[in-house]
């Protein structure tokens, strides 16, 4: 159904506000671009147990208001 699309579109789009812009840089790279946790820990210069921790993070701040 393309409403119900259109209201989680504008849901997530929210939701990402919430986040850093850092948090948002890291998630737009592990789900938009398809990026592994390796390559984005290259290209932003962490580790890639940082991009975890930090997707981990954003993760659990979407969810947290998707469920609002």
């Amino acid at each position: 159904n393309t409403d119900v699309n259109w209201i989680e579109n504008l849901s997530l789009s929210e939701a990402m506000k919430k986040l850093t812009p850092r948090e948002r840089h890291i998630l737009n790279m592990r789900f938009f671009e398809g990026k592994t946790q390796m390559e984005v820990a290259e290209e932003i210069h962490i580790s890639q147990a940082q991009v975890s921790r930090l997707e981990k993070s954003a993760l659990k701040t979407i969810r947290q208001y998707l469920t609002l």
